[in-house]
């Protein structure tokens, strides 16, 4: 079984969070539920401080705050119809696997997120890595059908980690 997730690690609280076994669980959840193979693909991970953070929204979405987590998908996957399926990219050979786009994560918000919202921290981080690997997969929530789509994809996909519906 080769990695999925190649994660680099800015912020040095992330170790203790064990956001590289985090993100290797959450993104093979997404793909196995799925029904998509997790050999194959790659996903990059920075896991970074809301300070490199704001300046990734800054520069790529105009937006010069701290965000809790950014996606990057290699190729627009999304689909035509609100709340159709996305197609499935195919993955790649071992030696070169299809990318599937980068993903960011900050720590402070992700910790003032959780502590507002009364989460425990490592279930709140799985749902944004969910939700960022679905961004990946061509999954959004602009148009209301998607969202509700891709809402209950988390959900379920959650369901799986033993983390409870971030929703309610």
């Amino acid at each position: 079984m080769s990695e999925l997730v190649d994660t680099l690690i800015e912020d040095e609280r992330w170790h203790a969070a064990e956001l590289a076994a985090a993100a290797e669980r959450a993104c093979r959840a997404t793909l196995t539920h799925l029904e998509m193979p997790t050999d194959g693909f790659e996903i990059s991970l920075l896991g970074c401080d809301d300070a490199r953070i704001a300046d990734l929204n800054r520069d790529f979405r105009d937006k010069p705050t701290a965000t809790n987590v950014l996606s990057w998908p290699s190729e627009d996957r999304a689909a035509d119809d609100a709340g159709a399926v996305p197609d499935r990219p195919e993955p790649g050979p071992a030696e070169m696997p299809e990318e599937l786009g980068d993903i960011a994560i900050a720590y402070e918000t992700c910790q003032r997120e959780a502590t507002e919202q009364g989460k425990d921290f490592g279930h709140h981080v799985a749902h944004l890595l969910v939700h960022a690997c679905l961004h990946l997969l061509g999954y959004d929530h602009i148009r209301t059908e998607d969202a509700a789509l891709m809402e209950q994809i988390e959900v379920e996909i959650l369901a799986t980690l033993g983390v409870n519906d971030p929703y309610v």
